[in-house]
């Protein structure tokens, strides 16, 4: 491979020449230039409204994916909440006054009525929070925004008023400040780690504490015994992954529905037998009363009551695999009630029993109806672990479209629900993370402790990103935004101390995970915004171009070639190695650059943009191939035959771009005014009026006009002709390297790190699908 040294002229494009026209259509600015002149409004595509129907079947399936972990959290949060035993009787009132507000406050009123209205187009978690942020405000740190991509706010047509004023100052800070840009991405790095983290203690927690009942059958299930069958559970359930959400989800729907009436049932059966009396736990004074008698203790106990809301992220995460209003109607109608009964149940029973709280689940199970709940609690726990194992491909999805995370093969599992994908490299050491950590921790006291961390956590940073999104997007009034931070705020950062204290107790576990996964994430996003910048500042300039376009010694040989790059702002200095190490072009070249956006998804008919590079004997096009963070790259629909016929579209709708019916200005005309007929005598007729004579001039610019017309016609049939010829892919195939003189700490993450990466993962020609036999891979050193 050549190695490229010193820095080849850049230029930037010239400025698009802006129409008098300002009410002109999407379709007819689409005739003019479809790179250069692309609408604001082209992502403001509604989302699709479901029927009722499909909405009911999504909050039916919903109820197997999403709500696993929060409904089989009363299986070890009262072991959490009093690890050494409960000291005084009214404790238990205390506890289940904190449980009930933490569940309402938390999931219903924070997850369920404020934070899925924040979704992106359908789409919810970390990720879903940043791209919004990014798109309202200029603070990605890749370099690849154009006019096309404008966000999708109507904030500039409001009226000026305090809340815009605010707005737009927040905005302008964020913008304007490069250490708030590092931040967010750091923030958002953070939180996808914790959920990622979650995907791996959930599983943990909930198999091992669901197994671990059946102690109370036989004295012979030893703890060996008991982690080595959660471990078989364990694995069975990422072996049925490949499935995917929908198969799953339905298959496990009626079991989490029965694993519900078990607990709610059971919750009923033990109020009324032991003490209706916890009732009275609903008024918040015993929360007070509690704090008083234990002082300290409470506060570190709040780690424990933290374990009855674990999965509530899960809500948000899981958004893209159905819809808010499924997720509203699932968990107010069939999840809220039943865990609310089950802990007034349980509270019931320990006020009579009070040296059960290590196990008090199943303690209070009704003798007839112990096998029946086991048997439903391990298939439950199974589906608690689906909530964040779902999510974590989810969230993965959305950070490698943003270049935040090495590439992965990404199977959309479901035609009917496109959000629904299968990451198979990700799920294997999914399941190797669970065994081992399951194996070495062996209990759920230490995993619960590092569980707590990693639940809070990211509920906290999703609390922050609501905050901006609330003053700068949603510009809401500023006593509610602060009435959020004093309530909700404040409460999360409670319980986030209260996690903290327990760091040296098992604590440590997800920061390590976050260690390892922001390692991961930082390197790629790092060589990758640098490998941006490297063909942004050394790009083919237009007098390099042209030099390629009059040498003699190039030959142009039959077919269509599709030359793909990430740069678009200009043509990668990949191509002049390529002409120069293959003095041969393709009859047509078209410079493809795959580009995502910071949106869920991009609408079909605005993905492709296209714009001709002079001169135009070169038939050399580029086009930006734009997705959503969420859409599929790989479609079943042939990528080549979609790109050649928008092409072909391209060139017909230059048969009526301003040159073509303009003035000699090139702008289009502020009126209406249609040309109706253009008479044989050279007369023209207009709304009725006459025009006698034609000046020569106009017949010129007729004739010319005919003649170009003529040229894009032949080379719509290159076009065609070519395509029965065959395409072939050029891709790049860059090797980057430290340049000289760099500091170890640069050498250590390009040189060793970056490239372990690359060499053990998945190449772009395999996330693209493209053939092996058309693919021709093109070498480049890039010293960074």
């Amino acid at each position: 491979m050549e190695e490229v040294s010193g820095n080849i002229e850049g230029e930037t494009p010239a400025p698009v020449k802006k129409s008098n026209q300002n009410n002109a259509s999407w379709g007819s600015l689409r005739r003019y230039n479809s790179l250069e002149s692309h609408s604001a409004n082209g992502h403001r595509h509604p989302p699709k409204q479901l029927d009722s129907g499909t909405i009911m079947q999504l909050a039916f399936q919903s109820i197997g994916i999403v709500y696993g972990d929060i409904g089989t959290s009363p299986l070890y949060t009262y072991s959490g909440i009093f690890p050494k035993g409960i000291k005084h009787n009214d404790d238990i009132l205390g506890a289940l006054s904190l449980i009930f507000y933490t569940i309402t406050l938390i999931p219903v009123i924070k997850y369920v009525l404020i934070v899925l209205q924040a979704n992106d187009n359908g789409e919810g978690g970390t990720f879903a929070l940043y791209s919004l942020v990014c798109r309202y405000a200029k603070v990605g740190l890749l370099p690849s925004r154009q006019a096309e991509d404008r966000d999708v706010s109507n904030f500039r047509l409001e009226l000026p008023n305090s809340r815009l004023r605010r707005a737009s100052r927040l905005k302008s800070e964020l913008e304007s400040s490069q250490f708030a840009k590092y931040f967010l991405l750091f923030v958002t790095m953070l939180g996808t780690s914790m959920v990622i983290g979650d995907g791996v203690l959930t599983p943990c927690i909930s198999v091992l504490s669901a197994v671990s009942g059946i102690k109370e059958a036989t004295s012979s299930m030893t703890e060996g015994r008991i982690v080595w069958a959660s471990i078989a559970v364990l694995v069975f359930l990422f072996l049925f992954q490949r499935f995917g959400t929908d198969k799953v989800g339905s298959t496990f729907a009626p079991i989490v529905i029965i694993w519900f009436l078990f607990i709610g049932g059971t919750g009923i059966f033990n109020f009324i037998k032991h003490d209706p009396s916890v009732i009275k736990a609903i008024n918040p004074i015993y929360i007070v009363y509690y704090f008083k008698r234990n002082k300290k203790d409470a506060w570190i106990s709040l780690g424990g009551v933290v374990l009855s809301i674990t999965g509530a992220e899960a809500m948000f995460a899981d958004l893209g695999h159905f819809s808010v209003r499924s997720i509203q109607i699932s968990m107010c109608s069939m999840v809220y009630p039943p865990i609310l009964l089950a802990y007034l149940g349980q509270s019931s029973y320990l006020r009579k029993h009070n040296l059960d709280v290590g196990d008090a689940f199943y303690k209070s199970i009704p003798g007839p109806m112990y096998w029946p709940t086991f048997v439903a609690a391990v298939l439950a726990a199974i589906i608690a672990s689906q909530a964040l194992i779902s999510a974590t491909f989810s969230i993965i999805q959305q950070s490698l479209s943003l270049g935040c995370f090495p590439r992965v093969k990404v199977i959309h599992t479901s035609i009917k629900y496109p959000g629904q994908v299968y990451i198979p490299e990700v799920n294997y050491l999914l399941m190797l993370a669970c065994v081992a950590v399951t194996a070495g921790f062996k209990t759920t006291v230490k995993i619960g402790n590092a569980y707590g961390i990693a639940v809070v956590f990211v509920m906290t940073l999703t609390s922050s990103f609501l905050v901006l999104i609330m003053v700068m997007i949603w510009k809401t009034h500023i006593l509610l935004v602060l009435l959020y931070v004093l309530v909700i705020g404040s409460v999360e950062l409670m319980y986030l101390s209260s996690v903290l204290y327990k760091f040296d107790q098992g604590g440590y576990l997800p920061l390590a995970f976050v260690a390892v996964l922001m390692s991961i994430m930082f390197v790629w996003n790092y060589v990758y915004r640098k490998k941006y910048n490297y063909e942004l500042e050394n790009k083919v300039s237009i007098a390099t171009l042209k030099e390629v376009a009059s040498n003699s010694n190039i030959r142009r040989i039959p077919g269509i070639a599709f030359f793909y790059s990430e740069l678009v702002q200009g043509i990668p200095p990949i191509f002049k190695q390529y002409v120069d190490t293959v003095p041969a072009l393709h009859s047509v070249l078209v410079i493809v650059s795959i580009k995502s956006l910071p949106i869920s998804k991009v609408p079909v008919e605005e993905r492709f943009l296209f714009r001709r590079i002079d001169p135009r004997g070169l038939a050399v096009f580029h086009c930006v191939a734009r997705y959503g963070y969420t859409d599929q790259q790989n479609e079943s629909e042939s990528f080549e035959r979609t790109l050649v016929e928008k092409l072909k579209q391209f060139l017909e709708d230059e048969l009526w771009s301003p040159s073509l019916v303009a003035g000699n200005n090139g702008e289009v005309s502020n009126n209406d005014d249609k040309i109706e007929s253009v008479s044989t005598n050279g007369e023209v007729s207009n709304n009725g009026d006459r025009i006698e004579s034609v000046s020569t001039d106009s017949k010129d610019e007729v004739v010319e006009d005919e003649n170009k017309r003529e040229m894009i016609g032949k080379e719509i049939e290159l076009v065609e002709r070519e395509w029965e010829v065959g395409v072939v892919h050029l891709m790049g195939e860059n090797e980057v390297v430290a340049k000289k003189g760099s500091h170890l700490g640069k050498r250590v993450l390009i040189d060793y790190a970056f490239n372990f990466m690359k060499r053990n993962l998945r190449q772009r020609y395999e996330v693209l699908d493209i053939p092996h036999k058309r693919l021709l891979k093109v070498g480049m050193t890039y010293e960074l």
